[in-house]
C-alpha cells in the first residue's frame, strides 16, 4: 500500500509544495509542477495559496458535481482546486462575519480572467437563491462578457487577454446569498484603440459590432460589414482569428447588456460612441499652403451626428 502511494507520488508529484522534501529548490518546485501538469492536475497548493497552470484546453473539472464535491468541506480534505479557495473564503466570511478577499495574480495568459469566472460561477451555483437573488447572480455572471468585449483583446500571448485590471466586489446578505456586486476597472490600455502590434487586435467590441451587428444597426451607425475598411482595426494585420467568433460573441454581449440592466436607448448611445471611434480613425487630412484640412466629409457627418 505504502509502496503504491510512493509510486503514485513519484508520478503525479505532491499536491502541496510544503510537502516537498527539497522545498527550497526552484528546480524541485518546477519539476513538481511539470509532473502534475502532465497528469492534467493544474492546481497545486503552497499552504493556503493556490498555484494554477493554464492548460489552454477544456478540462472536465468545473461541472456542477465538482462544485458540490468542494461545497462545505475542509480545505485540505479534497484535491487542490479554485472551488476550494472560493468555498473557504465564503465560509470564512459567514463564520467570522468579516469581508474576505481572493487575490488573483499572474502574467499575461496565465488564466486570471478564467479563474475569476470560475469563482463567480461557483457562487452562482452553490449560494442560497431566491427569485431576486437569481437575478443578481445572472447579472454578476453576465458582467463578464461585457467587460471582456470592452476590455479584452487578442494579443501575441493569447486570444482573450485582459488589457485592464479589475476589482470585483460581491456583496452578500446575512443568509449568505449574493445581493449585489460592484466592479471597478483600472489601468485600461487605451493606446490599443489607435494602434496594435503586428498579430494583435483592437478590443473585441469593435469586431463584434462589425461582424455581428444587425444590418439596420450598421446602417444607423454608418458602418460597413468589413473590418478592413477601418484604420483602427487593421494596424495589427489580424482582423480575423480562427478561435474567435465575433458574430456569436456579439449576440452574447447584446443579451448580457439587457440582463445587466441597460435599456435600448443606453445601448444605442454606447454603440454610437463605439461607431464614432471607428469613424474618427478614418478621418483623412491633407496639407495645403501650410494648413491642414479634412478631406473626408462623410466621416465628419457621422461623427457630428
Amino acid at each position: 500500500m505504502m509502496e503504491s502511494a510512493l509510486t503514485a507520488r513519484d508520478r503525479v508529484g505532491v499536491q502541496d509544495f510544503v510537502l516537498l522534501e527539497n522545498y527550497t529548490s526552484e528546480a524541485a518546485f518546477i519539476e513538481n509542477l511539470r509532473k502534475r501538469f502532465k497528469e492534467n492536475l493544474i492546481y497545486t497548493y503552497i499552504g493556503s495559496v493556490l498555484v494554477s497552470v493554464n492548460p489552454y484546453k477544456d478540462l472536465e473539472i468545473y461541472t456542477k458535481n465538482h462544485m458540490e464535491r468542494y461545497r462545505g468541506v475542509n480545505f485540505y480534505e479534497v484535491s487542490p482546486h479554485i472551488y476550494a479557495v472560493s468555498d473557504n473564503a465564503y465560509r470564512s466570511m459567514r463564520t467570522e462575519r468579516k469581508d474576505q478577499c481572493i487575490l488573483i495574480s499572474g502574467e499575461s495568459g496565465a488564466g486570471k480572467t478564467e479563474a475569476s469566472k470560475k469563482i463567480l460561477q461557483y457562487y452562482a451555483v452553490t449560494c442560497p437563491a431566491s427569485e431576486h437573488v437569481q437575478t443578481i447572480k445572472d447579472r454578476l455572471l453576465q458582467s463578464n462578457p461585457v467587460l471582456e468585449a470592452f476590455g479584452n483583446a487578442k494579443t501575441l500571448r493569447n486570444d482573450n487577454s485582459s488589457r485592464f485590471g479589475k476589482y470585483m466586489d460581491i456583496q452578500f446578505d446575512f443568509k449568505g446569498a449574493p445581493v449585489g456586486g460592484h466592479i471597478i476597472n483600472y489601468l485600461l490600455e487605451k493606446s490599443r484603440v489607435v494602434h496594435q502590434n503586428h498579430g494583435e487586435r483592437n478590443f473585441h467590441i469593435f469586431y463584434q459590432i462589425i461582424e455581428g451587428g444587425e444590418e439596420d444597426l450598421l446602417r444607423r451607425l454608418g458602418l460597413e460589414r468589413n473590418t478592413q475598411q477601418y484604420q483602427y482595426l487593421v494596424k495589427g494585420n489580424c482582423p480575423k482569428v480562427s478561435s474567435i467568433s465575433d458574430r456569436s460573441d456579439w449576440k452574447v454581449v447584446r443579451k448580457a447588456l439587457t440582463v445587466i440592466g441597460f435599456n435600448d436607448d443606453e445601448v444605442e448611445e454606447l454603440l454610437n460612441i463605439i461607431a464614432s471611434v471607428l469613424h474618427l480613425g478614418n478621418v483623412q487630412y491633407s496639407e495645403e499652403e501650410s494648413y491642414t484640412h479634412i478631406t473626408s466629409d462623410i466621416q465628419i457627418k457621422y461623427l457630428a451626428r
